[in-house]
């Protein structure tokens, strides 16, 4: 008998228990159509018999500073969706707020992450479920085009994953944090203590059984966007010094060729003196200076960024700590 390593798990037959998982901030302005529109989805999943009845969504509140906490409380008492809310003590941003979301929902079959906005289409999740019926542990949530942004948006989208796959980062092309686990990719991605955290990377890094499967972005209906091009900035210095040590070694290398550029300036320098053909002046020596000032500073500040995260990391504080949180006594 033959076997093969790569095929995914068997076929899973019974519906999942699903978890959705959705970190909140500042989302008062559309948080009730979303849960609006995530109650006739699991209806209708549920109707399909694609989902467990006991499914449930898991809304975190990052430490809003609107009515976002109020809605989800209201709403967990009142819906006829099963809802759970978790009220982070301050804001600590959107990849701590998702952890302790899925943190909470380790006990679920499956798990899917997706943000408050809806902009991701909720009607992948069907496809997601069926990918994890035929055995697969992790499934991606892929944008199949990119024709709804701007221009400026896409092109920076672009190259933001070139630039960390020449990093040697290894992501998903045109994922974001869409996706869907099953437990025990969760267990796995749960084992790694980290601080400093960018889930798009870590999610990879487990293996288990992977697909991808591609939709289409939708516009988003209210509110502002939380991920400014400060915020993306932030992301992709978070990603690269996170998983990768390639900035370090070009220090190494641009420090490697100024050296041999200094030394082959002796000689220049030396002949230059015997012949009399020096010129004096200051231009050259300031430049010289100002040029070697700035990749010093450079150099440090790449140093500097990846001694901070040792630092943070060494501290080992609590990622985050729940101020409140309702539960699902009313269906019990």
């Amino acid at each position: 008998m033959t076997f093969d390593y790569n095929a995914p798990s068997p076929m899973r037959q019974k519906p999942p228990r699903l978890a959705l998982v959705m970190p909140c901030y500042n989302e008062e302005e559309i948080l009730e159509s979303t849960i609006s529109h995530v109650t006739n989805f699991y209806t209708e999943c549920m109707n399909e018999k694609l989902i467990s009845t006991d499914s449930y969504l898991l809304l975190v509140d990052d430490g809003s500073k609107d009515k976002t906490w109020e809605i989800i409380y209201n709403q967990s008492q009142t819906s006829s969706l099963n809802i759970i809310g978790l009220k982070l003590s301050r804001n600590k941003g959107h990849q701590t707020a998702l952890l302790a979301g899925l943190e909470a929902a380790n006990n679920y079959d499956v798990i899917v992450s997706m943000d408050a906005d809806l902009q991701d289409d909720i009607q992948t999740i069907k496809e997601m479920v069926s990918c994890w019926k035929n055995g697969f542990d992790v499934v991606y949530g892929v944008r199949g085009d990119r024709t709804s942004d701007t221009f400026f948006k896409r092109e920076t989208a672009h190259f933001f994953y070139r630039l960390m796959l020449f990093m040697g980062v290894n992501l998903i092309s045109n994922h974001a944090d869409f996706r869907m686990m099953d437990k025990r990719a969760l267990d796995a991605l749960l084992e790694y203590p980290e601080r400093n955290l960018f889930l798009r990377g870590l999610v990879p890094l487990i293996g288990f059984q992977s697909t991808t499967v591609k939709y289409a972005r939708l516009e988003r209906t209210a509110g502002e966007t939380k991920y400014p091009i400060s915020r993306m900035l932030s992301l992709a210095v978070e990603g690269i010094t996170s998983f990768s040590v390639t900035p370090l070694r070009f220090i190494s290398l641009s420090g490697l060729i100024i050296s041999l550029f200094s030394f082959l300036m002796i000689p220049y320098a030396l002949f230059g003196k015997i012949n009399g053909h020096t010129v004096p002046g200051w231009a050259s020596v300031t430049i010289a200076i100002f040029f070697m000032g700035g990749v010093q500073m450079l150099s440090l500040g790449i140093i500097g960024e990846y001694i901070g995260k040792i630092y943070l990391e060494t501290k080992r504080r609590p990622r985050y700590h729940i101020e409140k949180y309702t539960t699902l006594d009313r269906f019990l």
